[in-house]
């Protein structure tokens, strides 16, 4: 990878974010309703509305309010939330942790499952367990996250009772330590199952389609007639290469695994920015909608980002020049 790769790369960051913070501000100012009716309540008196309006500097012109948007967050200030008057950036970053406890565990099952299933797929292609792991991702990809989680909560925590149906941890729990950590776990299962389901079913199918091109090429035949043994061949030189393609929609799936978060945490009463994301919206909060929308929509920008590098260092077959 050379260096005019990587500054190009990070030059396109800019104003994508940009462009982002932008679009942000335009679609939260576009919505319908009054914000002010929904904060102040429908019975206040006309002075009271223009007392609001002006605390929140709603009385000035749209594109006078962008340029002030525009110049807070250059420095990093995304103002204060109108719900919880607190900064907003402390707002959210009380939920980020739960959200990347949730997002990361669900990134972690899918990886760990899916490339074994992608393995026994590609071993025998179109045989009995390529088709049933084929067909179970295939309605696994197709199924609704809200779905999913539906049902699993109705089997899994109602039905049987093996997990806990809302929140992170026990209500009401002064557990500490080792004892916390197990509570918050045992609140994780579930959700972060039902969130990693999507991912499993596209690297499932990304892989095993990676491995049977991988198979059918020459280094292949070339190491299984020097005597390797399968676990070595796959090991050593089919899975680094067909790995690439998933390492690449890993990061253009973040997106997707975020939006699949917010669900998932409505869901299961899980306190991340999903929930923050569904009382902003219900209280027409709009410093931290905008917060959430640029925080994440530039999470996502980074990532893609990261393994785009990744992806360029790994393949060299990439011009990087």
């Amino acid at each position: 990878m050379t260096r005019w790769y990587l500054l190009r790369r990070l030059l396109q960051v800019v104003p994508t974010i940009f462009g982002i913070v932008i679009v942000a501000f335009l679609l939260v100012h576009a919505a319908p309703g009054d914000p002010v009716t929904a904060l102040a309540g429908e019975n206040g008196d006309a002075e009271y509305y223009a007392f609001m309006r002006h605390r929140f500097e709603l009385d000035q012109s749209l594109t006078r309010q962008l340029g002030t948007f525009l110049a807070r967050v250059a420095t990093g200030d995304l103002g204060h939330s109108w719900l919880q008057g607190r900064s907003t950036l402390s707002v959210i970053a009380e939920r980020i942790p739960a959200t990347a406890l949730l997002g990361g565990t669900a990134l972690l099952i899918a990886g760990l499952v899916s490339l074994p299933l992608g393995v026994i797929a590609a071993r025998r292609p179109h045989g009995a367990r390529d088709v049933a792991i084929s067909a179970t991702a295939l309605m696994l990809f197709s199924a609704p996250t809200f779905w999913i989680g539906q049902l699993a909560i109705l089997i899994f925590a109602l039905g049987f009772g093996l997990f806990p149906v809302q929140g992170m941890t026990t209500a009401g729990s002064d557990a500490v330590g080792l004892r916390h950590v197990l509570d918050v776990g045992r609140h994780l299962v579930l959700p972060a199952i039902v969130l990693a389901m999507n991912e499993l079913a596209v690297l499932v199918r990304l892989s095993r389609t990676g491995l049977i091109d991988e198979f059918a090429r020459d280094h292949i035949r070339t190491a299984r007639a020097k005597g390797l043994t399968e676990t070595r061949v796959i090991a050593r030189h089919a899975f680094p290469r067909a790995l690439t393609p998933a390492l690449t929609v890993i990061g253009t799936r973040i997106g997707h695994l975020l939006a699949g978060a917010v669900v998932v945490e409505i869901l299961f009463g899980w306190p991340g920015m999903g929930r923050l994301l569904l009382t902003a919206l219900q209280g027409r909060d709009t410093p931290v909608l905008l917060g959430l929308f640029i925080i994440i929509s530039s999470s996502v920008v980074l990532v893609n980002l990261a393994t785009d590098l990744v992806h360029a260092a790994i393949d060299r077959r990439i011009r990087v020049g």
